[in-house]
């Protein structure tokens, strides 16, 4: 709770070897709990209980991981408390039997693997190269689709080379991301993966990188906290995943966390992604580093066709053995009449939409069962589009067998003479493509989606598909307007036109890129104490009995914010922040 955000004063017992970062039992207000051990008291009160007992051999955070804690609860105002759970995986008291404690700064083992030399063909890729050996800074790189694991791979080799040590971090663990894969065999036992698995076996694999056994950690979200020692570099892959996003309190990104986790250990941050966020693009003190030519295959861009059949790619389907085909949309087809009453189609239950998927009608909203909302009747008109009858038209013209992708983690290529029909889940770290064709529908559909960052998504999507059709085949992207800034990102392989307009846009919005975005609920009063600190923009809605106040802010005023904010949750005005919420 903010309320409670604050650290209280204990004596810990004579000859203790609890220190910062332990974890240790106090009385309060009645009742035993537990807390950390935050540090000494510069100004102890008059009054002081003792630590009742400590619960853990195990240090779990150093003076440096404590900074970064503070520092993303300063950011998503957030109780450091909160961070600190969500940094630390849940603890298995059984494994910290024979727990050994790390050195204070262990080494990084020798190598003998020389770097691979992939960067030195890019735009400032020896200004990269040359901090990931033992310099500082923070990078956005934009790979050749068939070097993005070489450039990783790379990256961690330099770092390595310069004795320091390494955390990547993918947005998703299944199936594991072909960076994530490459440098697990790469660097074999020297890796230690933090992507998923049981309460004990994660616990196990943290307590593993406390005590200094691996020098690279792979890894989602909670790797960016990995208690590592010396680290020189943090390479986030695909950066602009909204699976970076953590959606539980504190509400942190990955990019953000990783950035100023390298500012405080003097290391290399690298946002890499075909197409970047445009937060990324728009943060000061970013070095660019991309290809020094084209290296994109060759794209070209068709109006739609009826259920996107246009001419031009049912002729190239005739011809393809190996493509992928992205259709966003799910399904078969939407309802659009009751063929009972004649009305327009909705959902009895919600008022919603009704979807025609896997032979049945469900609501899109509610997911109840569909029925007409007038007469009840469960007979409709249908309006055919979807992947379900993307795979049906194009088996009928295509020469080799079509499938469709429909569990995420069964994402995978097309296999040599097959086809495979996928949406956004399909759409996955899997490695070079080597596809002969990759074909896009309804790409002007991302014009109409909900959300601030939906366009960007859906232009980074369709780049990492098209992607897979390098280094020989081609793409086809199916556009009503060819020169959108989104469409020419898609051709050009480059998005950087794009992010400008994206940025436009969302100032135009009232939520600039880089402005931290926060919904806050609580009591009406709130209100007032939010208008006097001038948010860039602040809208305000009802919810129940709160109030719930959108606002967006300069970043200069981001520790007001946090001081008003934490000041109205002690008086009862606040219940709830949310940092970066999905818009």
């Amino acid at each position: 709770m903010l309320s409670l955000d604050r650290g209280f004063t204990y004596t810990l017992p004579a000859g203790s070897a609890a220190g910062v970062g332990s974890l240790v039992q106090v009385p309060f207000h009645g009742r035993r709990v537990r807390g950390w051990v935050l540090g000494p008291a510069l100004e102890p009160p008059p009054r002081v209980l003792d630590v009742t007992a400590v619960v853990s051999p195990v240090r779990f955070f150093d003076p440096n991981g404590l900074r970064l804690f503070r520092w993303v609860a300063d950011r998503y105002v957030a109780p450091l408390a909160a961070v600190i759970g969500r940094a630390i995986p849940p603890r298995v008291v059984a494994e910290e039997e024979g727990f050994d404690a790390p050195a204070i700064d262990p080494p990084v083992r020798a190598t003998s693997r020389d770097p691979r030399r992939t960067l030195a063909t890019y735009r400032g890729g020896g200004t990269l190269a040359e901090a990931l050996g033992d310099g500082s800074g923070a990078f956005r790189l934009r790979p050749a689709p068939e070097d993005e694991v070489d450039l990783a791979l790379e990256a961690v080799e330099r770092c390595l080379a310069g004795r320091r040590r390494a955390i990547v971090l993918v947005p998703e663990a299944r199936p594991l991301p072909a960076t994530a894969r490459a440098i697990a065999e790469t660097f074999g036992e020297r890796v230690g993966t933090l992507v998923g698995g049981d309460r004990r076996s994660r616990y196990r694999r943290w307590l593993e990188v406390l005590a200094g056994r691996y020098d690279v950690v792979v890894g989602t979200r909670p790797a960016v906290f990995a208690p590592l020692a010396r680290v020189g570099l943090i390479y986030v892959g695909r950066e602009s995943h909204p699976a970076h996003r953590e959606d539980r309190a504190p509400y942190y990104h990955v990019r953000d966390v990783a950035r100023s986790r390298a500012e405080l250990a003097g290391a290399v941050m690298v946002g890499a992604a075909l197409c970047p966020s445009a937060e990324l693009a728009a943060a000061p003190g970013v070095s660019a580093v991309a290809p020094a030519g084209r290296r994109w295959p060759p794209v070209e861009v068709v109006r739609p066709g009826p259920e996107g059949r246009a001419p031009r790619l049912v002729r190239a389907l005739r011809d393809a053995r190996r493509a992928f085909v992205f259709s966003p949309v799910p399904g078969y087809g939407i309802a659009q009449v009751c063929r009972a009453c004649g009305r327009p189609a909705a959902c009895a239950a919600c008022g919603g939409a009704l979807r025609v998927a896997s032979g049945a009608v469900t609501c899109v909203v509610c997911e109840s069962p569909g029925r007409c909302a007038h007469c009840g009747s469960e007979r409709f008109g249908i309006r055919r589009g979807g992947a379900e009858r993307v795979q049906e038209w194009a088996g009928a013209v295509a020469t080799v067998p079509v499938r469709r992708i429909e569990a995420p983690g069964r994402a995978r290529l097309p296999r040599p003479g097959e086809i495979l029909i996928g949406g956004a889940d399909a759409v996955r770290d899997l490695g070079p493509g080597g596809l002969d064709l990759v074909a896009i529908l309804d790409v002007d559909l991302s014009e109409r989606r909900a959300g601030l960052a939906a366009r960007e998504r859906s232009v980074a999507i369709a780049m990492e598909a098209i992607g897979w059709a390098r280094p020989s085949g081609r793409a086809i992207v199916q556009s009503a307007h060819p020169a959108e800034p989104a469409v020419q990102a898609l051709v050009r392989g480059n998005a950087d036109r794009f992010l400008v307009d994206e940025a436009s846009r969302r100032a135009a919005a009232g939520f600039p890129v880089g402005a931290p975005v926060f919904r806050v609920a609580g009591r009406p009063a709130v209100v007032r104490a939010l208008e006097e600190l001038l948010p860039t923009t602040l809208l305000v809605s009802s919810a129940g009995e709160q109030t719930v106040c959108l606002l967006a802010l300069e970043p200069r005023r981001l520790p007001a914010f946090g001081a008003t904010v934490r000041r109205l949750a002690a008086r009862d005005i606040v219940s709830r922040v949310e940092a970066e919420p999905h818009l």
